[in-house]
């Protein structure tokens, strides 16, 4: 196994759906082989947007553990563990807050964008579409500011950087368009190390990974909060009825009319489950087979898989004391790992 580090964690906002699967949960299945793996439940990270909204944030910690093992997380080859679990993490947290500065946070754009979208569900209707996240966060008063903006929020990059730091990550796996994101936890411990004159901290490197496109049942991005998702461990029935409502070519009328696969969302689907997706593509383009056919030829691809993870998932669920132990092995494990770093920090800062 590599020695190189990995650190990655998901909040536990809602069931995975296929989007979080193929955008990350499929690449950690691989990275448990090559790498020194830490796979975290971001429990905390979940508050920083709905600290208002907690009743299922337990449920939903469960769920998602259960849904990474069903789905071929082994915590033999990984630690897997809940953020909250490692009280390190939230003193690191602090300590870092300390030398992080505040126009560092307030010029993170997705600070603007999430306050938005906070906005948004408050508040329905009350802001359009046709505005850029600045604009819309002119047109806020300062109560309705004051209201959503909280102080874990805007420091969460701070607490993002804090879970990757405090594990010495040398990777953290992203997409081509996240990079960005990972630069703050770069300059966090660039300015740490530099006011300390010390090397305690290492600076990540981005490990890009080739996400596959996954559109939603609409053929717009997949996401909750456009409900139209499919998740991981989708009812039989539900899978079946959600593959025979997808979008397809809107100029294809007829079923021998030729189609362009480019622009439908059952070929999206082909291309992750039917090995055989050049050959429905052809088929597409001279109209060899209708919609409907297509359809119910890519649920018979997909429903394997789902009745797998289903039947390993509730298997799973029967055994509660398994999961405990898991989480308390991960959180050991992750404790020991945190604390190093942790008083190595401490010592840097002189603090007795």
């Amino acid at each position: 196994m590599d020695s190189k580090i990995i650190v990655s964690g998901m909040r536990p906002t809602g069931k995975i759906h296929l989007g979080n699967f193929f955008g990350a949960l499929n690449n950690w299945l691989n990275l448990q082989n090559t790498h020194n793996c830490y796979f975290f439940v971001a429990d905390l990270h979940a508050l920083t947007t709905a600290s208002d909204a907690t009743e299922n944030l337990t449920q939903n910690t469960l769920d998602m553990v259960v849904t990474w093992l069903a789905s071929g997380l082994n915590p033999e080859k990984c630690t897997i563990f809940v953020q909250s679990h490692v009280p390190e993490v939230s003193e690191l947290n602090t300590l870092l807050a300390m030398i992080t500065p505040l126009g560092w946070l307030l010029r993170n754009p997705t600070y603007k964008e999430q306050l938005v979208e906070i906005f948004k569900k408050k508040y329905a209707g009350r802001l359009g579409d046709d505005k850029t996240a600045a604009e819309k966060l002119s047109m806020l008063t300062e109560k309705e500011l004051s209201e959503i903006a909280s102080f874990g929020f805007l420091g969460y990059p701070v607490l993002m950087a804090t879970d990757i730091l405090i594990h010495k990550a040398t990777y953290v796996p992203v997409g081509q368009d996240q990079s960005a994101h990972l630069e703050i936890t770069r300059e966090i411990a660039r300015r740490f190390n530099e006011q300390f004159n010390t090397d305690v901290l290492v600076e990540p490197k981005a490990l890009f990974t080739k996400v596959p496109k996954v559109t939603g049942l609409d053929g717009r991005k997949m996401s909750k909060s456009y409900g139209n998702t499919i998740e991981v461990g989708e009812d039989i029935e539900v899978l079946r009825k959600k593959v025979m409502s997808m979008f397809t070519d809107p100029n294809k009328k007829r079923a021998a009319d030729p189609a362009n696969p480019e622009g439908c969302t059952v070929f999206t689907f082909h291309k992750l489950y039917n090995p055989g997706f050049e050959k429905r593509c052809q088929e597409c383009r001279t109209g060899a087979l209708g919609c409907v056919a297509c359809k119910k030829e890519l649920f018979e691809y997909m429903r394997p898989s789902f009745e797998d993870f289903n039947a390993k998932k509730q298997e799973l669920l029967k055994n509660k004391t398994y999961l405990d132990k898991i989480l308390k092995e991960g959180a050991e494990k992750a404790r020991a790992s945190a604390a190093k770093t942790l008083a190595e920090v401490k010592k840097a800062i002189r603090i007795y």
